[in-house]
């Protein structure tokens, strides 16, 4: 479990995650801390209750499926609290029923299995309608290579391109960092989650399949530097 701090660096937005799971707690906390969020943890509804009343935090991310009671119930008690804290269910259930109970007390929900990328996009989805973020991140652009994060597509030219989840990941990771020059072990711990080192070919194989499906004509974006890494480039005007 972890615990909010008493002074925090600036952040897009504060979150409580509530699962049971403590596999679930550490690779969503993990994963939306290198995001730029503030992330606070709870394993069952009355944690989650505790910390609601205490950090206010943007938005929860819940589990429906709690030991001490269920989501829909800590989701009733956070609205009781006043102030609309936005709720994001995150649920094994896939039933209709299920989706139109979550639907009514919540803001979204993702249906687990999930990814990671999904979980983001609709975090800040939720934000942008709740509080009006309209500065958060939707659409990323270079050039003629476009990423509209919250729809989880891309287009090259205009023309719409197909990737597959760690495409998309590894390609919103270059584009966010412009310019900048990305060694494969940063590649690796940021796509892959790998903090102690892992195989480098994986990375290469993934950019070889990104610029097959999105670097195939001028200009070409992606560039390699030998011994260093890769880096996505905008074209050099004039």
């Amino acid at each position: 479990m972890s615990k909010p701090r008493d002074v925090l660096d600036k952040v897009e937005a504060r979150l409580l995650i509530v699962d049971d799971e403590p596999n679930i707690r550490e690779l969503l906390s993990v994963s939306l801390r290198r995001s730029g969020f503030e992330v606070v943890t709870a394993a069952d509804g009355r944690e989650a209750v505790h910390f609601a009343e205490r950090i206010r935090p943007d938005l929860v991310v819940l589990d429906v499926m709690l030991p001490d009671m269920d989501g829909f119930t800590v989701a009733g008690r956070l609205r009781a609290m006043g102030g609309q804290i936005p709720v994001l269910f995150l649920t094994a259930r896939d039933a209709t029923d299920d989706k139109v109970t979550g639907l009514r007390v919540a803001d979204d929900y993702v249906t687990k299995p999930f990814s990671l990328e999904e979980v983001l996009a609709r975090i800040r989805a939720v934000l942008r309608r709740t509080r009006g973020d309209l500065d958060l991140p939707v659409r990323l652009k270079v050039a003629d290579l476009e990423l509209d994060e919250e729809a989880h597509q891309v287009w090259r030219a205009g023309t719409a391109v197909r990737l597959s989840p760690t495409e998309f990941k590894l390609l919103h990771y270059f584009m966010v960092n412009t310019g900048r020059v990305l060694s494969k072990a940063q590649i690796l711990d940021h796509v892959w989650n790998y903090d102690f080192g892992g195989d480098a070919g994986v990375v290469e194989s993934y950019v070889s399949y990104l610029r097959r499906k999105v670097d195939m004509t001028e200009p070409r974006l992606i560039h390699t530097l030998r011994g260093v890494g890769y880096v996505l480039r905008p074209p050099q005007s004039g």
